[in-house]
C-alpha cells in the first residue's frame, strides 16, 4: 500500500477514475485525501540482522511498496519482515535486505528496487507490489506484463514469494461510494499477479482473498491511525500468510539457496 505522503496522491487517482461515475464519487474520494486530523507516518528502515551468527545464513529480501515497509506500526519489530526475520533467526543467521520504498507501483520495483535486489544475492525475495499500480489506475495489462517482468529476473536469482493484493474496499479512509471501485480494482490486480506467477515452480502466491483477512472489513485495530495501512496487528496476518510460503520454497533445497552460508 501507498507510503504517507502518496496517500492524497493515490485517493486523487481513484477520484479521477471516479469521474465518469459521477462528481459526487470524485468529492467524496478528494475529501478523504484531506484529513488533517489524521496523522501522517514514515517507512521504517528495517534492514538488519538476526540470530546466532554461527547459525547458517539466510538472507531474506523484500521487494515492494509500504505494505512492507509498516508506516504507522509500532515497535519496529511488529513490521511484517521483522517478525518473519525472527521466525527464521530461530534457526539461522537472517541477513534482513529490504528495497521497498512507500508509494511504488511496478515499474518503479522493475526500474530500482530489482537491482538492488539482484545484488544483495538473497535465498528468498518476498515481493509485495501491486496496491499502488490499483488505486493510481494503472493499466492491468501493463501491470501483468511488468509484474512478470520482475518474477523473471528476481527467480534468476532466487526464489519468490509473490503477494497478493487483498480487498481495498475494507480501506476504512476511503469514503463508502469509493470502496466498490476500490475493490473492483484491486480483486483484478490480484488477479493479474496469481496469472503472473502460474506455472512458476520458484514461486508461490499468498491468498489474499480467503476467511483470514476477513476481519480487515470488521476490525478496526488491524488498522494504522492513518485509517489507511495497517497497524501491528495487520502485519502479524501478513507474516502468518508468508512464512508456511517461505518455508515451503526453502525445502525444495533450490541450489544456492535454503540458508546458505554464504
Amino acid at each position: 500500500m501507498p507510503a504517507p505522503n502518496a496517500v492524497s496522491r493515490s485517493l486523487r487517482a481513484v477520484a479521477k477514475a471516479a469521474l465518469a461515475v459521477g462528481g459526487i464519487l470524485a468529492a467524496e474520494i478528494f475529501e478523504a485525501a484531506y484529513r488533517p486530523e489524521l496523522p501522517s507516518f514514515a517507512d521504517h528502515v528495517l534492514d538488519g540482522t538476526f540470530g546466532d551468527p554461527t547459525a547458517p545464513r539466510l538472507r531474506l529480501a523484500f521487494v515492494g511498496d509500504s505494505t512492507i515497509t509498516g508506516p504507522g506500526v509500532e515497535p519496529i519489530d511488529a513490521t511484517w519482515p521483522r517478525r518473519v526475520a525472527h521466525h527464521f533467526a530461530a534457526d539461522h543467521h537472517v541477513d534482513l535486505v529490504v528495497t521497498a520504498v512507500g508509494g511504488s507501483k511496478a515499474v518503479d520495483v522493475l526500474t530500482t528496487q530489482v537491482p538492488a535486489a539482484l545484488e544483495a544475492r538473497p535465498d528468498v525475495v518476498v515481493l509485495s507490489v501491486g496496491g499502488n499500480d490499483a488505486l493510481r489506475g494503472t493499466p492491468i495489462a501493463g501491470f501483468e506484463a511488468r509484474y512478470g517482468i520482475i518474477l523473471d529476473r528476481l527467480t534468476a536469482v532466487a526464489p519468490v514469494v509473490a503477494c497478493g493484493i487483498g480487498d481495498f474496499g475494507t480501506i476504512p479512509r476511503l469514503p463508502p461510494l469509493a470502496r466498490g471501485l476500490a475493490r473492483v480494482r484491486s480483486r483484478a490486480v490480484d488477479r493479474a499477479i496469481a496469472r503472473a506467477a502460474a506455472g512458476r515452480s520458484d514461486v508461490r502466491k499468498t491468498d489474499s482473498w480467503g476467511a483470514r483477512w476477513r476481519p480487515f472489513a470488521t476490525d478496526p485495530e488491524l488498522w494504522a491511525d492513518d485509517l489507511f495501512h495497517a497497524s501491528a496487528r495487520g502485519h502479524a496476518l501478513y507474516a502468518e500468510a508468508t512464512i508456511p510460503l517461505i518455508e515451503d520454497l526453502l525445502h525444495r533445497g533450490r541450489p544456492g539457496g535454503g540458508g546458505s552460508s554464504r
